[in-house]
């Protein structure tokens, strides 16, 4: 069952790398793709992918919903983690949370959701975290993930693997992504 649950799951979420990807390298497609009924009611290109990122963030949170229900035998799911889990879990939540909300912050919703190469004019940022990251967006990402099945999972054996699978997806995104 694990293994076929890492499958189902893996499909789901890479939906998001996979559009990330193509957007990326493909930018004057997909401005055209925007223009197109039903996406242009939606608005401009980074309109409608940011309407997007929130539809995978709605799998994303369903995928992991169900797992932390299946593999804990209720469908409320709760923090598994006591003491320094719990700490360590919420330490990793707050500085993936931080790390995201700078990226919004310094390159906007425009620059965010690649309008960069949609030839929108988002200035280049060279402070932090764009100077110590080359991907802070994507690390903020991971480190919030991998704290949140810290606090909701540890110590069981299944703790680590969509967080695993998670770290995977990101590191081809940002590996494949400009």
């Amino acid at each position: 069952m694990l293994v076929t649950l890492l499958l189902v799951s893996a499909v789901l979420l890479s939906f998001e790398r996979i559009t990330y990807f193509l957007v990326s390298r493909y930018p004057n497609y997909w401005c055209r793709l925007c223009l197109r009924s039903p996406l242009a009611s939606f608005g401009g290109p980074v309109d409608v992918l940011n309407g997007l990122f929130y539809g995978f963030k709605f799998i994303q949170a369903a995928v992991f919903l169900y797992w932390w229900g299946f593999y804990g035998d209720t469908w409320l799911p709760l923090p598994t983690a006591e003491g320094i889990g719990l700490v360590l879990g919420g330490g990793l939540i707050a500085v993936g949370i931080l790390l995201n909300s700078l990226v919004f912050s310094k390159l906007g919703r425009t620059g965010v959701f690649y309008g960069a190469q949609m030839g929108y004019d988002v200035p280049w940022i060279r402070g932090f975290p764009f100077s110590v990251l080359r991907h802070p967006q994507y690390l903020g990402a991971l480190v919030c993930i991998w704290g949140l099945f810290v606090v909701m999972r540890f110590p069981n054996d299944d703790w680590f693997y969509l967080p695993l699978l998670e770290t995977a997806l990101y590191a081809w995104g940002a590996y494949n992504e400009p």
